[in-house]
């Protein structure tokens, strides 16, 4: 079974992130669910991005990085947004990554943005909403169709569920779609499953 830090969203660890864990817990995998945000629970997308900058990039890094020192390798970096960037940084420059599970998000992998290049033999999945005003429309899904081509399609894959909606695996806010979540569950598992 595979061991996965998952890094909750824009919006803190909400119960619909912890919720998310357990559906992975239920397909026998160990699940970690750091809180970077030290409990606070922003109630817009607006009022995280305020909290982030408030809190800092580097302090922020810093409590991932500490939340990560102490698993082991072979890990699973997965997380919703703008955990999924903290996970993508996680997998690509953190040694002996067992895999990455990027939510609603991907960072590009080549241009003067990039963090540096895909790790080899890291697997590697991405989901996300085909019109969801960030992922869609702000870049992130060329980013995660270009990181499919470069890595290939034996160890990435990219899927992508019809809806305009924006943290839609979060059950305990609005934008929560079931149908579209019982399938990243499904899939998420699927590849855990693979990796571990």
């Amino acid at each position: 079974m595979a061991e996965v830090v998952l890094f909750h969203h824009i919006q803190g660890l909400t119960d619909g992130v912890r919720a998310f864990a357990e559906h992975l817990r239920a397909g026998g995998h160990t699940v970690h669910t750091p809180d970077l945000f030290d409990g606070e629970r922003p109630a817009t997308v607006d009022e995280g991005f305020a909290l982030t900058k408030r809190i800092g990039d580097e302090a922020l890094n810093g409590r991932a990085d500490r939340a990560a020192a102490d698993l082991p390798e072979g890990l699973v970096y997965a997380g919703f947004s703008w955990g999924a960037a903290t996970a993508q940084r996680l997998a690509q420059t953190r040694p002996g990554a067992g895999g990455a599970l990027l939510y609603e998000a991907c960072l590009p992998v080549t241009g003067e943005w990039a963090i540096g290049p895909w790790p080899d033999r890291v697997p590697v999945q991405i989901h996300g909403m085909d019109k969801d005003p960030f992922f869609a429309l702000e870049g992130d899904i060329d980013s995660a169709r270009e990181l499919v081509k470069i890595v290939g399609s034996d160890r990435a894959e990219l899927f992508v569920y019809p809806g305009d909606r924006h943290l839609f695996t979060d059950s305990s806010l609005p934008s929560y779609d079931a149908e579209a979540t019982a399938l990243v569950v499904q899939r998420s598992r699927d590849f855990l499953d693979r990796v571990g």
